[in-house]
């Protein structure tokens, strides 16, 4: 079922969620197997660079030695998710929303954020014309999936400005899921008016479809700073394989230490290792602008977890606001970061630190 010594299978969300519930057929994995491998889902997109460069440039490999790992790529967060959900992959990059999500689905036992990966990168653009808000009654937007993180984020945007939406596609403005590529061909065919994306496809539309950014996601939070990515883990790898989650952690933490001090080459390497997972490279312009409005690092930034579950109940992709304590557990971050002569980062009091 699953790529094996860090060969990696792309999979669109419609193909995750058939390997989860294949995997979850065929049974849970021993606790032989769980100690000599990780399964790790991540995205070939720029706000995915740790990980993208945490498997390519080695950091990854270094420090689990022996455990082999096996890597599944993703189009959006909810696919990765059920996968998590399905026993079908151990650890998960992924955006903030599916994270929470998932941790109500599992009754706040199933999952653990256990790092941060990049903050910023996403943004709402529209055709030219489309200066305000007002102008968007009648329109439709895309996101990259239905209760991901940019869907929520622009459900909740839209019932703020006044519109109704419905997780259907219809009322005042038309929300759809789609992957990001399609969302770009369709805005250059004049079939969709906008969308609410992550780097570097925002930049992608901006730059080579002559979009527009009507919303930068930082202009709505406090100090320009909402969290992108995170890493999950089931609480059944936590348990079960400690030393490998802490391994994978201090390759995390090597692995944005080193995008943080080649930034320029973090981009270049970044950028072949998207090509190498989808089979097509980004402009050197496109590449820029995009790791331009993000930032990548360890803190999965916990405080704003509450407002962002406040927003998933006001977009109706969760009943009701739920408990999150719990869901962050730093201990093993803050381990590496320690080793590696770095401070700790909080878990808003969300969780152990």
């Amino acid at each position: 079922m699953h790529q094996i010594d860090r060969r990696t299978a792309l999979l669109a969300p419609l193909a995750g969620l058939a390997m989860a519930g294949a995997a979850g057929c065929a049974g849970r994995v021993s606790a032989a197997e769980r100690r000599s491998t990780l399964r790790l889902g991540y995205f070939a997109n720029l706000t995915h660079l740790v990980p993208l460069l945490g498997v390519a440039g080695g950091h990854f490999r270094d420090e689990l030695g022996p455990v082999r790992l096996e890597t599944s790529v993703f189009n959006a967060g909810p696919a990765a998710a059920e996968a998590l959900l399905a026993d079908a992959i151990d650890v998960a990059y992924l955006g903030p929303s599916p994270a929470i999500n998932t941790y109500v689905r599992t009754k706040r036992r199933g999952v653990r954020v256990v790092a941060g990966a990049a903050t910023g990168g996403a943004a709402l653009v529209t055709r030219p014309e489309i200066r305000e808000p007002g102008q968007l009654r009648g329109t439709t937007l895309a996101t990259p999936q239905l209760g991901g993180t940019q869907d929520v984020a622009l459900r909740a945007w839209l019932l703020d400005k006044g519109f109704r939406t419905d997780t259907t596609g219809g009322s005042d403005v038309s929300v759809v899921a789609q992957s990001n590529a399609q969302t770009l061909d369709l805005f250059r065919q004049g079939e969709i008016d906008g969308a609410w994306l992550p780097e570097p496809w925002v930049s992608r539309l901006v730059i080579e479809a002559g979009a527009r950014v009507l919303v930068d996601e930082r202009s709505l939070w406090p100090k320009g700073r909402f969290p992108t990515t995170q890493v999950l883990v089931t609480q059944s790898y936590l348990a079960a394989a400690p030393a490998q989650v802490s391994a994978l952690l201090r390759g995390h933490v090597r692995s944005v230490t080193a995008i943080q001090a080649e930034p320029s080459r973090a981009r270049r390497d970044g950028n072949s290792e998207i090509k190498r997972l989808t089979g097509k490279a980004f402009s050197d312009e496109v590449i820029d602008r995009a790791y331009g409005q993000l930032d990548v690092g360890w803190d999965p930034v916990a405080s704003a977890f509450t407002s962002l579950a406040a927003q998933a109940v006001t977009a109706g992709t969760m009943p009701r606001l739920p408990r999150l304590d719990g869901i962050v557990d730093l201990r093993l971050l803050n381990t590496a970061l320690a080793a590696a002569g770095k401070p700790a980062v909080s878990s808003a009091g969300l969780g152990a630190a």
